[in-house]
């Protein structure tokens, strides 16, 4: 058989399977009026946004101990890939090494080569545990294990608490690289009295004109002062809410393909699912990044 007819064959069979699927799936029971059959039958998708405690009486959600697996699996990975190093990497190392080197091009390509080793360590982690946070929530029966009627692990990052935590670390990372690079300078970004000081100066000067419009540049710069302000809290909302709802709106669309169709069709909306957390955790990171550079460099 040649390798159309084989591709050909592969088609049909899919097609004929997420039909069948359809037709005896719950949602195919009901346009046909019959009882759905066995293999195909789905519950009503049923997403939980309130944080869920597996355990009653500890301060342990669902969340939480997806995020520590999340790094507990990145911790063995790297552990693994750098515990015995060679000259000429192989396996796991040269995945690793990989990653680590196409990451370090990025963030020269965004922020300059000068700059690579200040932000590599923050936006990379925040890439990674985004990323691997969205695609071990993919693997089948990640949600299904309950306990206390509970799921013991759910995708964290469908979790409003964690997107607020990134965003909050984000936050700090990019306020620190600014006073680390520029020092106490760094607050002109937010607080320029410049203008008002060089008011003083000249109304001691009799020259009552300029005096004015130093204190309407001064009131000026103050107002765009306290909006930069606000601009760098925003990003907090702005993060949080793009991270959480992106994710838990792929969770939905992923759940309810399951419940119409329940095979065949499913597989190629995890696959776009895989694809929106790759793409969020790059946007994530990459703002972080961004944001970054411009603290670094805003008063040059």
């Amino acid at each position: 058989m040649t390798k159309e007819r084989l591709l050909l064959a592969v088609i049909i069979a899919g097609v004929a399977l997420a039909a069948s699927s359809f037709i005896g799936g719950s949602v195919g029971a009901l346009i046909t009026g019959r009882a759905p059959v066995g293999i195909f039958a789905v519950s009503m998708p049923h997403i939980m946004l309130a944080v869920g405690k597996p355990f009653p009486g500890l301060p342990i959600t669902h969340a939480m101990i997806a995020s520590w697996i999340t790094v507990l699996l990145l911790f063995a990975v790297f552990f693994t890939a750098t515990r015995r190093m060679k000259l000429i990497p192989g396996g796991l190392q040269n995945f690793v090494e990989l990653l680590c080197e196409t990451a370090s091009a990025f963030i020269k390509d965004v922020a300059g080569e000068e700059n690579e080793r200040r932000f590599f360590p923050v936006v990379f982690t925040i890439f990674l545990f985004i990323v691997v946070n969205a695609w071990i929530s993919l693997v089948p029966g990640f949600e299904s294990i309950k306990v206390n009627g509970v799921s013991l692990l759910r995708n964290a990052n469908a979790d409003i608490n964690v997107p607020l935590m990134l965003a909050l670390v984000s936050l700090v990372a990019v306020e620190y690289w600014g006073f680390k690079a520029k020092g106490v300078s760094y607050l002109k970004n937010f607080v320029n009295f410049d203008l008002l000081a060089q008011d003083s100066k000249q109304s001691g000067k009799g020259k009552s004109k300029a005096g004015v419009g130093s204190i309407f540049g001064g009131i000026v710069a103050i107002f765009v002062g306290m909006l930069e302000v606000l601009s760098h809290l925003v990003r907090v909302v702005s993060f949080t809410f793009r991270l959480f709802g992106n994710m838990t709106a792929g969770l939905i669309l992923t759940g309810m393909m399951i419940f119409i169709v329940p095979m065949v069709i499913p597989a190629v909306f995890y696959g776009l699912e895989a694809l929106f957390g790759f793409i969020q955790a790059l946007i994530f990171s990459g703002l972080t990044l961004v944001f970054g550079y411009s603290a670094v460099m805003a008063t040059e």
